[in-house]
């Protein structure tokens, strides 16, 4: 069922509609009652006519041509009377890309206005003052951990055998977990508060991501390309998120794509980037499952937590963008908003 949305201006015509509309059926009323003695006591129908005739046009016309320019000076007065709110609203909905100070400017706003806009201004600090607060506790839990992590890496680094190699493993899959968590905490800071963005370029990123992970991936027996079919857009986000939504990406393809198979990142000159593996494929049901913080994939890697998927679903929602998969291509595709 469709919501129905109160109008103030709607509100105000109405209720200015009825009283003049009232006051002239009022003020012509009182007219008739004034003359209507005068009316009884004429018998000739001449004469009767002629005063009314007279009445109307001395009395009614005069009335309905005062009516008319006063409902239209009334729509013009409210109009005027509301614009501030409009361009309010406008200047609002056109911020975009800004720093966190972001608020309603009330300098021009009718006073009856001011207790609400200084509510939602201060809700508006309120949240901004968490999201900064989220922000620094998780810089402040990535500081703490991971430095005993680091330490923890090098006395393993003086050691030898299957032992040592296998705490290492359980170290880097810690430092791997903390590092997906905060990013996680870091993204919802993000859509909790206006935080400035960067022009991207994708072409420049998937090269950088795919230089830093190529020894990885040689080194797990795959193969990984990048394939640029035509320029591409420059999009707007955090280019370090970003990054990390394609390494998410690449690392769950390497993951399903067979030994001496080659994993594709495929820029097509639109504002997303493809990535293919050797894998299946996933379908749509399968990725909406996939993408829940609590699910696994069958093919997660044994030392993660099972957060890849749903952080870059995060990191592009926050992007205004979408994870979405194309089954046939056997490929997972990062989907930015034009």
């Amino acid at each position: 069922m469709e919501r129905h949305t109160p109008s103030i201006f709607r509100s105000l015509a109405r209720g200015l509609a009825i009283v003049v509309s009232g006051g002239t059926f009022l003020l012509l009323a009182a007219v008739l009652l004034e003359y209507w003695s005068s009316f009884a006591a004429m018998s000739a129908p001449d004469a009767l006519r002629a005063a009314l005739r007279e009445m109307a046009e001395h009395v009614v016309l005069p009335v309905l041509a005062l009516a008319i320019p006063m409902m239209l000076a009334i729509h013009f007065v409210m109009r005027r009377a509301l614009q501030p709110l409009a361009d309010a609203t406008e200047r609002l909905n056109a911020v975009s890309d800004q720093d966190r100070n972001i608020r309603i400017d009330d300098a021009n706003l009718p006073a009856e206005i001011l207790p609400f806009t200084t509510a939602v201004n201060t809700l508006l600090g309120r949240l901004e003052q968490s999201a900064a607060q989220q922000e620094a506790f998780a810089a402040d839990v990535a500081h703490e951990l991971r430095t005993p992590l680091a330490a923890m890496m090098l006395e393993l680094d003086g050691m030898e055998g299957e032992q040592a190699a296998r705490l290492k493993g359980d170290v880097a899959a810690m430092r791997r977990l903390i590092d997906q968590l905060m990013l996680l905490a870091q993204m919802d800071a993000q859509e909790a508060a206006a935080i400035a963005t960067d022009d991207i370029d994708l072409a420049e990123l998937a090269g950088d991501v795919i230089a830093r992970i190529a020894p990885m991936v040689i080194a797990e027996g795959r193969m990984i390309e990048l394939l640029c079919e035509a320029p591409v857009p420059h999009v707007r986000g955090r280019r370090e998120a970003i990054g990390a939504a394609l390494r998410n990406l690449i690392d769950n393809a390497v993951r399903v794509t067979p030994p001496a198979g080659t994993v594709r990142v495929v820029l097509d000159g639109s504002a997303s980037v493809r990535v293919a593996d050797g894998g299946t494929g996933l379908s749509a049901e399968q990725l909406a499952a996939l993408v829940q913080r609590t699910r696994r994939a069958d093919h997660a890697s044994p030392h993660g937590a099972g957060l890849g998927l749903a952080i870059v679903q995060r990191i592009m929602q926050v992007h205004g963008g979408c994870l979405r998969t194309d089954p046939d291509r056997r490929s997972l595709i990062l989907d930015f908003a034009p």
